[in-house]
């Protein structure tokens, strides 16, 4: 069983309304799939009681219990193919549990100078993990020539750090979770779920195979630097 974790110490990325939808396409795409929520919040679990029992599988972890969490992933192995976890936006226990499970973590984050700068640490301790991890970039303006997520998005991906393709602002991803659904039922012949089938393909490509880190590529820029210093 691959695991995805969604991770930021930072609220308003979108991270619980971007595993809800990525879940949906996993399971439309043909995995076996358990969400695991392990946010205070309980984000996940409040979209999987609208949802009113319909797969994907959804199980709740609170916070006192999040050091179960290796236990359930162990006997969930037997019946899911994939699990993607969703973790409080804030540095927790049940965070780096998550993050030590996962095959492979993506990280929402917005093109904005603050969330650039509030990423930090969450970046530091998956590097710290030697974690496999990418961005997300989400709620990025639809306008096709927007200078900062472009310049952010083409920072990200000459270092291999950023995962496809760019999330935009749109109100599906907000009337989907509302409706207890992913993007790609509530609205199939959308952008929105153009945007998350694209984004589950590239997952599937990269989660759980043996390459390089993400975490080498990031370093190499800074080792380079260093030497020619």
């Amino acid at each position: 069983m691959r695991i995805i974790t969604f991770v930021t110490q930072k609220g308003g990325t979108g991270k619980s309304t971007l595993a809800t939808s990525l879940a949906v396409a996993a399971m439309q795409a043909g995995e076996k799939v358990l969400a695991v929520d392990l946010d205070e919040q309980g984000t996940l679990a409040g979209w999987a009681e609208i949802r009113k029992g319909v797969a994907p599988a959804v199980a709740r972890l609170p916070k006192h219990e999040s050091a179960r969490l290796p236990e359930l992933l162990k006997k969930a192995a037997d019946s899911y193919t994939l699990a993607i976890l969703d973790t409080p936006g804030t540095d927790s226990p049940a965070t780096h549990n998550a993050m030590s499970a996962a095959d492979l973590c993506l990280v929402p984050l917005r093109p904005t100078r603050p969330d650039g700068l509030a990423v930090a640490p969450t970046v530091q301790a998956l590097i710290q993990g030697k974690r496999h991890f990418a961005f997300v970039l989400s709620q990025c303006p639809t306008t096709p020539k927007n200078s900062r997520a472009a310049e952010m998005a083409s920072g990200l991906g000459s270092l291999g750090l950023l995962a496809e393709p760019l999330i935009c602002q749109r109100a599906d991803y907000q009337d989907a979770f509302a409706a207890g659904k992913g993007v790609t039922e509530y609205a199939e012949d959308g952008k929105a779920a153009d945007e998350i089938r694209q984004l589950w393909l590239w997952v599937d490509k990269h989660a759980g195979k043996q390459e390089k880190p993400y975490v080498e590529s990031f370093l190499a820029p800074i080792k380079a630097k260093a030497k020619s210093a």
